[in-house]
């Protein structure tokens, strides 16, 4: 696994006889054994308690260490100092390179247009730098600290098992991380027909309706594009924390970590509602019943097609007619160009934004 990181405020804290931390040339060193050990006495050491000692300890004239002192510190360290950087734009663009170089190292990277594509299979013995495979994913996040750059770096990095992994491990909760993608129709088919319903009976007019159902479908499109390029690749703008990593790889960070889990292409239901209460709640706000029911009926409509061309789209031998080039210019959002190609059912919304993604048939 990767090395563990400190922030200074972290570092800050540990200033005590029972934990006492210091910092050397951007190491992080947890000197709370050796304290009495130390033959200056332990005071001097707790003098500068979660604090930096590089400079200190370069001043030969108040204490000089011998080769020997500084070999020995090696066996207290417990990990490096983590400071936060912002990138400008030429810096974006050379860190975006260097992503896509990782994925230009994969098969994938150039068989992922063949009608029969099958990703290679992950060795989850050597992979094990970022997370281990072989185990529950998201309590690593709460062992080990990643930095930013290697995070997006890793988790854009596509992987594969022939079985579903391991999301938290947890006999209660890991059910909820695995959706068939019939549960979706079956589920929200019902609401869309209620709420055309409700509609039509407080409006008395099914063209009213129909056309409030076809505004909903196409405010979804927009919804559909804008949260996947804003909301789940919020990657420049995300903190730089290992809380924020979990929130990213939990929402959609995953997927593109295991872009072929089958039990993982469709929004969990419980994860749905908690994700379209807001914006069902909103369109009440915005217009009156007759109209909310409607735009919602349209929109959740919308949900439904996306979900379900996402899925046969991994996992599917696809019709010639329009899905076909779908599946090629999905494919290539994960296995060639993750900042580009953010639209799904189709690419309407990239032509409009300037976010198409641009690829070689194959």
């Amino acid at each position: 696994m990767t090395e563990r990181l400190f922030t200074l405020k972290e570092i800050n804290k540990h200033n005590t006889e029972n934990s006492c931390w210091v910092v050397y040339r951007e190491k992080v060193y947890d000197m709370s054994v050796f304290l009495r050990d130390h033959p200056g006495g332990e005071d001097l050491i707790l003098e500068y308690g979660g604090k930096d000692v590089t400079s200190v300890m370069k001043d030969t004239a108040s204490h000089e260490h011998s080769d020997s002192a500084y070999e020995m510190m090696g066996d207290y360290c417990i990990g490096s100092v983590h400071q936060p950087r912002q990138f400008n734009d030429k810096e974006r663009e050379i860190l975006h390179r260097q992503r896509v170089a990782v994925l230009e190292e994969e098969e994938e990277y150039n068989t992922y247009a063949q009608e029969d594509f099958t990703p290679s299979i992950t060795n989850t013995v050597k992979d094990t730098k970022f997370l281990d495979l072989r185990r529950a994913l998201i309590p690593q996040f709460f062992k080990t600290q990643f930095t930013k750059e290697f995070y997006l770096e890793q988790v854009h990095k596509p992987r594969y098992l022939p079985t579903p992994a391991i999301f938290f491990g947890h006999p209660l909760l890991e059910p909820l991380t695995k959706t068939k993608w019939y549960v979706v129709p079956m589920l929200w088919i019902p609401f869309v027909i209620y709420q055309l319903y409700q509609s039509y009976s407080l409006w008395s007019s099914s063209s009213v309706a129909i056309s409030l159902f076809a505004g909903g479908v196409f405010i979804w499109s927009l919804l559909e594009y804008g949260l996947h390029r804003c909301l789940f690749h919020f990657d420049d703008h995300l903190p730089d924390a290992q809380w924020a990593f979990l929130l990213h790889f939990t929402l959609h960070g995953f997927h593109h970590f295991l872009p072929m889990d089958s039990l993982r292409l469709v929004v969990p239901p419980a994860l749905f509602v908690i994700l379209a209460y807001p914006w069902i709640r909103l369109a009440h706000v915005l217009f009156p019943s007759w109209m909310a029911h409607g735009i919602i009926a349209g929109g959740v409509f919308g949900y439904i097609l996306y979900d379900m061309t996402h899925y046969y789209l991994h996992h599917a031998k696809v019709m010639s007619f329009h899905f076909k080039e779908m599946k090629k210019y999905h494919l290539a959002h994960h296995y060639k160009d993750f900042e580009a190609g953010y639209g799904i059912t189709s690419k309407f919304w990239d032509t409009i934004f300037g976010t198409t993604l641009e690829y070689n048939e194959k």
